[in-house]
């Protein structure tokens, strides 16, 4: 496996290795300080960015490497040198590529011409590098036996109920997605291979419009923004009024078990999709779920560059 494009390019062992590897890199961070000495690390990134950027850049410190980043602005791309071209320049210069962008079709290009690792560090579709850091926080709170758990997404059905439903899957876990239905739901292609996944895995796969059903019982309420970088100003209202519902509030999260845990990949408006109480209260995690974005990411950029994981 050269690159991580998708979540669903990972394997359960692949999960598992870089989860181990980065709990330790939390425990000490420059354990691997030399894994990329003399060695650059591009990062590309053309929506902004506040974890991913510095989690990026601090992983390739952290590993001895030196980050470079780049706007979107400042490539020839937008002067119209190809993708292709683009990705065997950085190739010839870098030890790796993370990207952060908004077409999935991008992402994939720059892999297929690229001889170096590309890691997706967002794209419209899917957001395969937050969820490692995700589990990494499930597994500290819960262990490695998450039998009889439920981990239960609410809000819009998108890039991040895509990558959650996946990685839910592939971890055997009993996974939902509680969103509005028609437009503002999961991609329905995106469900079925979750499912698929969960065949295999022997984890649960549910789509639900039904927020306090979903959320009964949960061991997780995991929420996003509910409009998101790219999404139609015009749409807002007509959004906000179907998403209203799915608001992890108190009541909502009342509902749940008793040890349950708020997350939220950030960043967050307080009083729309989640209530101040929730997400500042004893039960939310969501700092150590984002400093966990570095661990996850200075992981990745080990075993890839070593060539260590296997994929699907």
């Amino acid at each position: 496996m050269k690159d991580l494009l998708r979540t669903q390019d990972l394997s359960r062992d692949d999960v598992e290795l870089l989860l181990e590897t980065a709990a330790a890199f939390a425990e000490d961070p420059l354990r691997s300080k030399s894994a990329l000495a003399n060695k650059s690390v591009a990062i590309y990134m053309t929506k902004p960015s506040t974890r991913t950027r510095l989690s990026s850049e601090t992983a390739v410190a952290h590993l001895g490497g030196t980050p470079i980043f780049i706007r979107g602005d400042e490539l020839q791309l937008g002067r119209g040198e190809t993708i292709a071209d683009t990705a065997k320049i950085i190739s010839g210069y870098c030890s790796a590529l993370i990207i952060r962008t908004f077409a999935q079709a991008d992402v994939e290009e720059l892999g297929a011409h690229a001889s170096i690792p590309v890691i997706n560090a967002l794209t419209d579709d899917d957001h395969p590098t937050q969820l490692l850091a995700d589990w990494l926080t499930i597994r500290e709170n819960f262990g490695k036996d998450i039998d009889g758990r439920k981990f239960v997404y609410l809000g819009d059905g998108n890039n991040m109920s895509h990558a959650w439903l996946i990685m839910g899957a592939i971890m055997g876990a009993h996974v939902v997605a509680a969103t509005p239905s028609g437009k503002w739901a999961p991609n329905a292609k995106v469900v079925e291979i979750a499912k698929n996944l969960a065949a295999k895995s022997g984890g649960k796969v549910e789509v639900s419009h039904d927020p306090e059903a979903a959320s009964k019982d949960a061991s997780v309420l995991y929420t996003d923004v509910w409009m998101s970088m790219g999404d139609s100003e015009s749409e807002r209202d007509e959004k906000v009024l179907a998403l209203s519902p799915f608001a992890v509030t108190e009541n909502l999260f009342s509902l749940t078990n008793k040890d349950s845990i708020f997350m939220h990949c950030l960043p967050a408006h307080r009083g729309e999709e989640v209530a101040a109480s929730v997400i500042d209260g004893p039960r939310s995690v969501i700092w150590r779920e984002a400093y966990h974005r570095r661990t996850t990411i200075q992981s990745l950029l080990f075993h890839l560059t070593k060539g260590d994981l296997k994929g699907n």
